[in-house]
């Protein structure tokens, strides 16, 4: 099976999955073939700049005019241009994959998840933290009791990017365009995190600010910031853990502090992106804590990578899911984090913004 794909989006992320692609057939020969057939942008002198970078065949200007075309759309574009194209593609049955937060609002992701169990395309969404090799070894290890009844998570996602002031303005600083600041960005990573980890939440209490509520453009003018700078949330868990989540683009000399904790009756374990090859664990058999090098063959996705103790990257993480994706498509078979996943992040999300707006604890157990 050869998969014709379009990207709508080419920064960022059309750069993390376009190199995703290239890897694919050299370390995983069993995932099945992709032509990167069309790429999709505003500006017709940019795009094709960057189709000649990333190896796609052409491109075009409007998303609609991509999609009978191909098999697959990579909607890898600011929030504000998720639903549109994904609900439009899920209607004529292409697959998508679709970067996070699923939508804006709440609303949209219900419009997209809707759309997506109406087709018989695969929908899936870029939770690419879910496919590092240490969080599905953390994964086995839960689904195998060795920490235990779960009490605790912890996680947090701590950016210093827009710490000062003078840091340019950008599309995620306005609601119209993100829905949300750092709550809807690392937030849902993390609260996806815990979902796959831990399970449902039950209800949250959650804390917005805004510190810098004006930005300067890159024309000398200066834009309102009408999306959160730092979130924070409790939460309580369906099985009865309790949870604490933070976030932060503001946050002084942090680059890219994406940590999670869990701890049961049995043990538990500390995972950091700054880390990424590692895994902090305690259990029953261990004194104190044992800091696993996450690089054997048995480990997952790890044998098709080097040799024990050469690590990986980030970029990895992209491989591992794209993988699983397309292998998806060609086996017939579901992939995970769906939609129906992507929703569930968004209801938390909305669930933490109405939390601080109202001052109250928010139910997350009402289905709508």
């Amino acid at each position: 099976m050869t998969l014709d794909v379009a990207f709508l989006g080419y920064g960022f992320m059309g750069k993390a999955h376009a190199n995703a692609l290239a890897r694919l057939p050299m370390f995983f020969p069993d995932a099945p073939e992709v032509n990167r057939s069309v790429l999709v942008g505003r500006t017709e002198s940019a795009v094709r700049s960057a189709a000649d970078r990333l190896g796609f065949d052409r491109v075009e200007t409007d998303w609609a005019d991509a999609l009978d075309d191909v098999d697959v759309l990579y909607n890898l574009g600011p929030n504000s241009v998720h639903v549109d194209p994904t609900v439009r593609a899920l209607e004529n049955d292409v697959h998508v994959f679709c970067e996070k937060p699923l939508a804006p609002t709440l609303d949209g992701a219900r419009e997209m998840a809707a759309a997506a169990e109406s087709s018989d395309a695969i929908a899936g969404v870029a939770f690419n933290y879910r496919y590092l090799p240490a969080i599905q070894l953390a994964k086995r290890m839960l689904d195998a009791g060795e920490f235990g009844r779960i009490r605790r998570f912890h996680g947090q996602y701590l950016q210093g990017w827009q710490a000062d002031p003078d840091d340019e303005w950008t599309w995620r600083n306005d609601e119209a365009s993100a829905g949300s600041g750092a709550v809807g960005d690392v937030g849902a990573h993390t609260i996806d995190l815990a979902r796959f980890l831990v399970g449902d939440l039950e209800r949250v209490s959650g804390h917005l600010e805004t510190f810098i509520d004006e930005r300067p453009t890159g024309d000398g003018e200066r834009e309102p910031v009408t999306t959160d700078d730092e979130y924070s949330a409790l939460a309580a868990f369906e099985n009865g853990a309790m949870g604490v989540f933070e976030g932060s683009r503001v946050a002084t000399g942090r680059k890219g502090d994406n940590t999670v904790e869990v701890y049961g009756s049995k043990g538990g374990f500390k995972f950091s992106m700054e880390r990424l090859n590692e895994l902090e664990v305690t259990t029953e058999t261990t004194d104190g804590i044992d800091r696993i090098l996450v690089t054997e063959d048995d480990h997952p996705y790890m044998d098709a990578w080097w040799p024990t103790g050469h690590i990986i990257g980030w970029e990895h993480t992209f491989v591992h899911e794209n993988f699983e994706f397309l292998s998806a498509i060609a086996d017939g078979g579901r992939y995970e984090p769906s939609f129906d996943a992507g929703l569930a992040a968004q209801r938390v999300v909305d669930a933490i913004e109405r939390s601080h707006s109202q001052e109250t604890w928010v139910s997350l157990r009402r289905r709508e």
